[in-house]
């Protein structure tokens, strides 16, 4: 995967077998430079235990913050197979974004063969965080004024919680409770009520339509089923007539014929003519 970014040297998994920590750092740093081109210079200097978690630290805080990645850097600094793994989210996050890419702006001089990673044209995701930052800020508002109303309201609800409750007032909530219950049990009941007369309306009317369908069908098989008395002069004119357009276009088709034929002749006399003329 580092080949295919464009890491300059090859690198194998051979390198890791025992701690390695120089080259971690080196590709640690690298990996940094491909993310943020302007990102701060790390340590240079990792020969010191002080050193080297200095520079885990930051790396670590760079992808977290930069590209959302997060780093075990314990495993990191272990610089064996544990921190190959942790780096490969970060060569993972890059190789995606070099298989979005336009292949025509992938290739760019840099020493050698390396790739762009260039985020302007995922104008898709940059409208998704724009919606949801718009989003969040209606949201934050909204829980702003809520809360800035729950003092009036947390004080309104310890008096109603503290004041003593009444047998009277007690019974009347449940009084009213009980006639709105009632009230929508009536109204749920007229409505199955009117539910059934619909239903037999509609099935009225079905029945209606259905006496009607069946005397338009018979009415229509008795209209096919009957002759009209003008049929018979009707076929023995259309005989004829396909007759005289049968003779129409035999005769169409000779008169072109012989226009054509006689056309040809006349260009066939003038021709002659001119020979002779020309001739005397």
């Amino acid at each position: 995967m580092l080949r295919a970014l464009g890491y300059p040297r090859l690198v194998s998994v051979e390198n890791f077998r025992t701690p390695n920590f120089p080259l971690v750092a080196e590709v640690l740093a690298w990996v940094v430079k491909r993310f943020d081109p302007k990102a701060e210079d790390l340590p240079s200097i990792v020969e010191t235990e002080h050193d080297r978690v200095l520079f885990i630290r930051m790396v670590a805080q760079f992808m977290a913050t930069k590209a959302h990645v997060r780093l075990n850097t314990k495993k990191l600094y272990q610089a064996d197979g544990f921190a190959v793994q942790e780096i490969l989210k970060a060569l993972t996050l890059l190789y995606s974004a070099l298989q979005n890419n336009d292949p025509d702006n992938d290739l760019e001089d840099e020493g050698g063969t390396t790739h762009n990673f260039d985020m302007s044209n995922r104008t898709g995701e940059l409208k998704q965080i724009r919606a949801l930052a718009s989003n969040i800020t209606t949201k934050g508002a909204a829980l702003f004024d809520l809360l800035r109303r729950e003092v009036n309201l947390r004080e309104m609800r310890t008096n109603v919680m503290n004041r003593p409750l009444e047998v009277i007032d007690v019974e009347r909530g449940l009084q009213e409770a009980v006639a709105a219950c009632e009230a929508e049990l009536r109204e749920t009941q007229k409505a199955i009520e009117n539910v059934a007369t619909d239903e037999a309306t509609v099935e009225a009317k079905c029945e209606k339509k259905k006496t009607a369908l069946e005397r338009n069908q018979k009415r229509l098989l008795a209209i096919k089923k009957s002759r009209p008395a003008f049929m018979d002069e009707y076929e023995k004119l259309e005989e004829q007539l396909k007759i005289h357009y049968n003779t129409f276009v035999q005769r169409f088709m000779s008169l072109s014929y012989l226009e054509l034929r006689l056309e040809e002749n006349e260009k066939n006399e003038l021709s002659q003519m001119s020979q002779r003329e020309a001739l005397h």
